[in-house]
């Protein structure tokens, strides 16, 4: 009872109440975090799936049988052909595979591989919750340490249905499918299909291979169910970063110890794995470890390709057709992979996987005659020039090694008409460099960008036509003095075909920029070329070559086609058609032809650039060939000798051919045993055209010629202007004949010259040009022959130039006589006084005088005695009678006669009264007349009444006074 007491008594205490209420409010308050937490987690968790909803949103509803068709996808290789169905090989992806099954696996192996890619294989459901959160954790803290979190369902999910790409949507949707898969396989059947596709590096041979008994073979040369353990332990180790662990560099060269190491501690990692998962004792852990696993690697096996540039492009020209097939197949209009890379990549990445092990039938344009004799010849041409060695550094093994490094040499081969590639040279060598020189290697093309940037489009906007004279002087804008091929060369002013037959840069760049506003590179866009900038479109360095990205031989050749096409652009390709393995077309290639150029523009081209074969330079190679035809092209050099190209064509084919150093070293080298750049250039070229036509004589040698359309047609025209020919022009000898597009011939008079016959006028001290009307009698004859300086300084345009390197020994001379406005009106009248037998008279205030005329007006009669030009004299003799001058101004008006009376002399005795006349309201009534000797009638006596002449008028010229 008293115990009882004392504990009603606390309980009832002060301190206890307290206690009470202190509990209860922490309650409470954990009461309200929990659900704020509860309410929290739940609002997350909705977002979550809301998210994880609308990622997997698009991903189609796989069906049992479809999602197994697709994992099980590794066992046909696609085939090669040549044109005309002849079997080139295998398609190389770079990827060895031999299917295996479960029961032929070493149980080591397969013990390996659980305890390192997935240690619950067989106790979840396709995803491990605590790993997919664990790796969300990781992504948003931005850990450096990424333990990943795929399970081999997972992994086999993004292998064969899905991609690499690192995105949450391809996370979910990875996540979503191995879920469904582990309803539609066992797990075994899983795991067989995982240790079939996952990679595991590079083999003996340097090929990639995928699937444990390639590796097995590949590595150690036995099959997977003979592995040991430490072998076991190390190819299991290889997928988590292959082409670091892989023994082998992708030449098939066993790696050095520091190369190795990688590998062998990833094996001693699996090897631990496999103890702490209970499959191997401490016992068998410590002899793995020290085992020395490098004396089982397979010795290198030397694997050649037969025609490697080829299959290598073909490969990738099918994937990027496939890749858009795919994509059309998902409701994914193709066009977007022009904006979107990841896109793209991921549809590649599909392609390749279909192409890989889909049994396609790939057939392509290439004619295996062609082909092997175009890379014959390329392989035995000796005048490449030196090869240098250069240092690089190995990918795989981070060591610094000296390779070749030779002039390399890029060629293409298209039928015009179709657009086929019917041969090529991607290079000198494919174990020096893989990169194909042909269609994916991308240098500036020099000169051979003058007719497709420069005098094409020139031709097509009838600003010249083929023999309209360009301007071959030097300058200096903002600090860029471009100079020809010959740096001290100024030819001046010259035929559009002579600068382009030898290839004259100043001439071009000139011309470019007459015609840079109308943006003469969206041509180029329409013919394929697919790296120019914004800046290419303007800079003037472009009318040479020298843009921003460069070009491949494939675009640069598949452009010059365009001329032997009329103007129309036809697409190359090299890919005809695919067959699926039940022979059904997927793919047929059609061509959607392009007018970039008129029929007219493209034939004048053509006529033009037949000079640079004809005389120009490409003349060594016309002299090389083993037959004749109808060829036109164009050589090209860049800057410093680093690149040369010689583009030519027929009705029939067309060649490009560069040569080049893969370091952008200058080919000008020892010369004295290879030949000058161009002269090699020209040799080969011809070498690879006569290749070809040993193996197809009737479509190499074209026999017809091309054709002048009916709307170009031969017109005469002023050799130094352009315009058409004026008598002084043709005085001069200067008339030159040559092709138009018949809209475009020279239509305005040529009206640059200033001849023996043009005469000139003389107004306050200058010289004009006299105008039809005015009288001879003012006139001075010019002389000799000259040019307008206003000419010269429109011919010069804003990059200027010295004017007297425009016309070279010519005896045509530079001289400066303006053009003068006329102001329509009579001249003012001047005032005359008669002294004795002296006339004067004062000079005219109008600005027009070209002259005075005297008249004796004795006796009622107007009879002309004399004409005065105008800054001769002011004065003349005459006898007794009365006389009157007239202003006569540059149009031919007159201005009204001033009269004078005679002078009466003074009387000896007059001599002795003051001479000053009477004054009247103090003036003088009769102010004395000037001496005409004293001076001051030479220039008006008050300058104020006089306007000076304007210094830049002149007759207002036509718009289009230039074809």
């Amino acid at each position: 009872m008293h115990i009882n007491e004392k504990i009603e008594n606390m309980v009832s205490s002060y301190n206890s109440s307290k206690l009470r209420i202190a509990l209860s409010v922490i309650w409470n308050l954990g009461l309200v975090f929990f659900i704020i937490f509860l309410i929290g987690f739940v609002f997350v968790f909705s977002i979550g799936v809301g998210y994880f909803a609308s990622l997997v949103d698009e991903e189609p509803l796989y069906t049992k049988e479809e999602m197994r068709k697709q994992i099980f996808n590794y066992e046909e290789t696609s085939e090669m052909y040549f044109a005309g169905n002849v079997y080139i090989g295998k398609v190389r992806t770079d990827l060895e595979r031999k299917k295996t099954t479960l029961d032929q696996v070493s149980p080591l192996l397969i013990q390996a591989v659980l305890a390192t890619e997935d240690e619950f294989f067989y106790e979840h459901e396709g995803i491990v919750p605590k790993a997919v959160f664990r790796g969300l954790l990781q992504d948003f803290t931005n850990a450096s340490t990424q333990t990943g979190g795929s399970t081999l369902t997972q992994q086999l999910i993004k292998n064969q249905i899905l991609t690499n790409e690192v995105s949450y949507e391809r996370k979910a949707k990875e996540l979503l499918l191995a879920l469904r898969l582990e309803h539609f396989m066992s797990k075994d059947e899983i795991l067989e299909a995982y240790l079939n596709i996952i990679p595991y590096g590079r083999n003996a041979s340097g090929r990639n291979i995928a699937g444990v008994e390639t590796a097995a073979q590949g590595i150690f040369g036995k099959s997977a169910s003979e592995l040991n353990l430490p072998q076991a332990a190390y190819i299991a180790g290889i997928p988590q970063a292959p082409f670091s662990y892989t023994p082998y560099t992708q030449k098939g060269q066993l790696k050095n110890m520091e190369g190795l190491q990688p590998g062998i501690e990833r094996m001693k990692v699996v090897l631990y794995r496999m103890k702490e998962a209970g499959y191997i004792t401490e016992e068998q852990y410590q002899e793995a470890i020290n085992y020395d696993i490098t004396k089982d690697f397979k010795d290198p096996v030397i694997e050649t390709i037969r025609y490697p540039y080829l299959t290598f492009e073909i490969e990738r020209r099918a994937k990027e057709i496939m890749a858009r097939i795919l994509a059309e197949k998902d409701g994914i209009d193709p066009k977007r992979f022009d904006e979107e890379e990841n896109l793209y990549k991921k549809y590649l990445i599909l392609a390749e996987r279909d192409i890989r092990s889909g049994g396609y039938r790939i057939h392509t344009t290439i004619d295996k005659g062609l082909y092997d004799a175009m890379n014959k010849a390329a392989k035995e041409f000796k005048y490449y020039g030196h090869t240098f060695t250069k240092t690089v550094i190995d990918p795989e093994t981070n060591q610094e090694v000296e390779v070749p490094d030779p002039v390399q040499v890029g060629s293409i081969l298209i039928e015009n008409k179709t657009g086929r590639i019917l041969g090529f040279v991607g290079g000198r060598d494919f174990k020096i460099i893989q990169v194909n020189h042909a269609t994916q290697a991308t240098r500036s093309n020099g000169s051979t960008m003058k007719p497709l940037l420069v005098y094409g489009p020139a031709i097509e906007y009838g600003v010249i036509g083929a023999g309209s004279p360009v301007v071959d002087v030097k300058f200096r804008y903002k600090g860029w003095a471009p100079t020809n091929y010959n740096p001290n060369e100024e030819r001046g002013i010259i035929p559009a075909r002579e600068a382009l037959a030898y290839s004259q840069n100043l001439t071009a760049i000139r011309l470019y920029d007459q015609i840079v506003d109308k943006r003469p590179a969206e041509l180029l866009v329409k013919m394929g070329f697919s790296k120019l900038t914004e800046a290419d479109f303007v800079n003037p360095a472009a009318a040479i070559g020298a843009i921003t990205n460069g070009v491949t031989v494939e675009e640069n050749t598949n452009a010059y086609a365009t001329f032997a096409n009329g103007g129309k652009f036809i697409d190359a390709y090299m890919i005809e058609k695919i067959e699926d393995a039940e022979g059904n077309i997927i793919y047929q290639h059609s061509s959607e032809p392009v007018q970039v150029f008129s029929p007219e523009a493209s034939y004048i081209i053509t006529d033009m650039m037949r000079d640079v074969f004809q005389y120009g330079t490409a003349t060594k190679a016309r002299n090389t060939l083993k037959f004749s035809s109808d060829f036109a092209g164009k050589t090209g050099t860049s800057q410093n000798y680093k690149d040369v190209w010689l583009v030519g064509y027929n009705p029939n084919v067309t060649l490009g051919v560069w040569l080049g150093y893969d370091k952008n070293r200058t080919l000008y080298q020892f010369n004295g045993t290879y030949f000058q750049p161009s002269v090699r250039i020209n040799l080969l070229w011809a070498t690879l055209m006569n290749a070809a036509y040993d193996v197809k004589p009737e479509l190499i040698a074209a026999k017809e010629r091309f054709q002048k359309p009916k709307n170009v047609v031969y017109a005469s025209f002023c050799g130094i202007s352009g315009m058409a020919p004026s008598k002084a022009c043709s005085n001069a000898g200067l008339v030159r004949s040559d092709l138009f597009i018949r809209k475009f011939v020279p239509r305005k008079v040529d009206d640059s010259f200033v001849s023996s016959e043009t005469r000139t006028v003389k107004i306050n001290g200058e010289t004009y040009l006299a105008l039809d009307s005015t009288p001879e009698e003012f006139t001075y004859p010019s002389n000799g022959i000259s040019l307008k300086k206003e000419f010269i300084t429109k011919i010069l345009g804003r990059f200027g130039g010295n004017p007297d390197k425009l016309l070279g020994e010519s005896i045509l001379k530079v001289v400066d006589i303006k053009q003068f406005n006329p102001d329509q009106s009579a001249p003012k009248p001047v005032s005359v006084t008669l002294k004795g037998n002296t006339l004067s008279w004062s000079s005219s205030p109008s600005r027009d005088v070209v002259g005075y005329r005297v008249y004796d007006l004795s006796n009622g009669g107007k009879k002309l005695i004399a004409s005065v030009k105008s800054g001769e004299r002011l004065s003349i003799p005459v006898g007794k009678g009365q006389y009157g001058v007239a202003a006569v101004d540059i149009t031919g008006l007159e201005s009204e006669i001033a009269k004078t009376q005679p002078i009466q002399e003074p009387s000896p005795k007059d001599e002795k009264i003051d001479q000053k006349p009477p004054k009247e309201n103090g003036k003088d009534k009769n102010p004395p007349a000037t001496d005409p000797s004293d001076g001051q009638n030479q220039e008006d006596p008050d300058p104020n009444n006089q306007e000076p002449p304007d210094q830049n008028a002149q007759e207002p010229s036509e718009e289009n006074d230039q074809p």
